[in-house]
Order: structure tokens, then sequence, then C-alpha cells
């Protein structure tokens, strides 16, 4: 197999990775401003996407315009949330520079739909493809493309220990190729339950104090994870934004959820904000902690609630994942102070940062390619690519970093 990477490579963000000019895995998008797209002009003959983030399913909708029609494969909940990402982008910067699709191309996703389930083997552009459960988020899948020859795997991103909202991955397909993302490939994440612990704490201390706590959460994954953390403590909690839709889209397939019944009672919980009538200002007076997107304070209604409560040390402002340089969130950490709907702002409420990462740190990555010990590697999806690659080589793995654009033949 000739693979080529369009995105994805030496970088976060825009994974896209094109399987002998025929089988595209995985179409997304930067987080910059204005967003990035995988380079060249592709028109596979079909499409497997891994999972609904919009660094891996941003893009999609671009892929059947004009007269292209690739089949689109993919677990329900991923088909679900492409299209959830796809109208907020629409809403966001539809007609615009930023946004590489249009409304009626959105429309024709549809048509092209195919949905499979974990360890249903189905036909592709002419290869055996099997979904294996990876443990990141709802729905989200490793991807074995089999040629008869040569079984490749495409791991997309995985987690390899429990989450409230999903269970980590323990699926160890056979390959003889493996694409490994490596986000996390020089850090150890701190243990879940204790980080859950004390997340818990100083929310309840904070509420004890009179304050109010903005929780910024992505929307596909992390807010509902908030939201089973809060229900669990008897955490009082709203929750807004596109959180709130991806909530109920999550509740209609519990065969993708850890515990179903959990999910519900934490919608239960949580009081939704639907922002009429100056909600957003009354709810930020309140002694209550309020989960929100944006998770990196670069849009939403957390551009209400951050400027409402900064001025008050008692107040907090909890970030729950990790933040891209240049955006607010990390502008936020790193001097006290953010850029807010063009406003430069000093923050007095307590910022702190706690890691939910729904990623394998580096433990967890060398455990699962330890499997794979004789397997090609290609190290993608990360910062420090060529790194993890030299050092997944010097323990006698034959692994490599490719670049943009790069051709590797397994």
């Amino acid at each position: 197999m000739d693979v080529r990477f369009l995105g994805g490579a030496d970088e976060v963000g825009r994974s896209a990775v094109l399987v002998d000019d025929s089988l595209l895995l995985d179409f997304g998008l930067t987080t910059e401003t204005p967003p990035r797209t995988p380079v060249g002009d592709v028109d596979p003959d079909a499409v497997v996407v891994s999972h609904g983030h919009l660094d891996h399913a941003g893009a999609v909708p671009s892929l059947v315009a004009g007269e292209r029609d690739p089949e689109i494969h993919w677990t329900p909940p991923t088909r679900d949330l492409c299209r959830a990402l796809a109208r907020n982008t629409l809403k966001l910067h539809g007609n615009t520079y930023r946004c590489p699709f249009t409304e009626a191309e959105v429309a024709r996703v549809a048509q092209f739909s195919v949905t499979h389930g974990y360890g249903e083997p189905f036909e592709a552009a002419g290869y055996e493809v099997t979904l294996f459960d990876a443990g990141h988020i709802p729905g989200s899948a490793h991807v074995l493309v089999d040629d008869g020859e040569t079984r490749l795997l495409y791991t997309g991103d995985f987690h390899t220990d429990d989450q409230r909202l999903v269970s980590g991955t323990t699926a160890r397909p056979a390959a003889d190729a493996v694409i490994c993302e490596s986000t996390y490939a020089d850090v150890s994440h701190e243990d879940r339950r204790a980080v859950e612990e004390r997340f818990a704490e100083s929310v309840q201390t904070a509420l004890w104090e009179g304050g109010t706590v903005v929780v910024p959460a992505f929307a596909i994954g992390r807010t509902q994870e908030m939201l089973l953390l809060c229900a669990d403590h008897g955490v009082p909690c709203y929750v807004d934004g596109m959180g709130v839709e991806v909530t109920e889209m999550l509740r209609g397939h519990p065969d993708f959820v850890r515990d179903p019944d959990a999910l519900d009672r934490a919608a239960g919980h949580a009081r939704v904000v639907t922002g009429r009538n100056g909600q957003r200002k009354r709810i930020a007076d309140q002694q209550t902690a309020i989960v929100t997107t944006s998770g990196m304070l670069s849009g939403g209604p957390a551009m209400t609630y951050v400027p409402a409560i900064r001025g008050n040390p008692t107040n907090k402002i909890t970030l729950t994942g990790y933040q891209v340089e240049g955006t607010p969130g990390r502008e936020l950490l790193e001097t006290g102070r953010a850029e807010i709907d063009g406003h430069v702002m000093p923050v007095s409420a307590r910022v702190e940062q706690y890691d939910f990462s729904a990623h394998a740190d580096r433990e967890g990555l060398l455990d699962f390619l330890d499997a794979y010990r004789d397997a090609t590697v290609l190290v993608n999806h990360g910062d420090r690519c060529g790194e993890f690659a030299a050092e997944l080589r010097s323990a006698g793995v034959d692994a490599t970093a490719p670049e943009i654009g790069g051709v590797e033949t397994v």
C-alpha cells in the first residue's frame, strides 16, 4: 500500500491519510483562524471517518462537492457528530473563507453515508475494512484496512484508560503496519480519579465560598464527562452551548457509551441554558458550575460568562483540556488575561487547569504499540512525531514520522 499524508503529520489537526489514491482515512480541519484543510486536491472512491472531532471530520462535507460521490463510512455517533459539527461551522463561518463547504454539501453527506458497528467487516474502495472501539469518544474507531496482502491499522485518536463516558480501548487487531497518533507521547497523565477528586473539591469549595465556576469544555466528549462528574459529586450545574445538543444526541446511542443510565441521570441533573431574556447574566451571579463551550475560550457562551465573573477572586475558571497556543485559553493561563470579543481583559477570578484528556499518554501509547513490535509504525498526530519515532527505533521498532504530502509504502 502507498500511504500519503495529506494532514496530521508532525501536527495536531486536519488529519487525512490517503491509501493508494482511493481510500481516504479522515478529513479534518485545524483549529486555527482561518482553519487549514488537508493539502492537495483529493477525490477518493470512499472515505472512512475515525471519529467526530473537528480535526478528523471537520472538512468531510467538502468531499461531496460538485460531481464527487465517495461513500462515507463511519459509526452512527460519528455520522451524527460530524453533521452537528458541519452545521455549527456553517452557523459560525458559512459563506466565508473560513468554511470549506456549503449548506448544500452538508445536506448531500446523507446520500453517501454508510454506518457500521464495531467488528463488522465491510468493503470500501476495494478493501476490507473493520472498525474497532478506540475508547476516545462515543463512536470513535481504530480503522483496519486489508487489501489481501497487507493489513494497515489506522489508530485514529484513542485512550487505553477508562473514562466516565467510554471505556478504554482493548482492541489489538493483527496488523503489518500501524499509523499511530502521538498527541501525548511525552506526557504521563495523572491518575484520573485523583484529577476528578481535585476538580470536584475545588468546585465545591468555590461554591461554598459564594463563587461561580465557569467550566469551559469541548462540546463533544468533554462536556458529557463534566456533567457525569458533577452529577456523581452532587455539584449543581448548568450546561450551555453546543454541548446541549451533543449530550442529547449521544443519549440516542446508548450502545456506544459506557453507562447510558448514568448519562441520562447526568443530563437530568444539569439545567439547560436557553440564553433567552438575559438568562446567562443571571446565572453568572449564582453559586453554581457552568459547563459551556468553547473549551479554549475561542467562542461560544463562554464569551458571556468569563467577562461576567472575571472581576471576583472568589470565582473560578476551570479549564478542562489542552489549550492550543494562540487561543484565549492559553493566553489566560500564561498571562492572567485574555482577549474576549476583541477586548483584552484582566481576570481576577482564579484560573485552574485539569487534565481530562481523552488521549492515551506516553505509557498508554507504548503499551498499545507493544502489540506491534514487528509491524511498521508511522507516527502522526503530534507535536513531536519525529522524536517519538526515534525513541521507538531505539527500542527496535521500525518507526518513522512522515511529512505532510509525503508517501510511505507499507
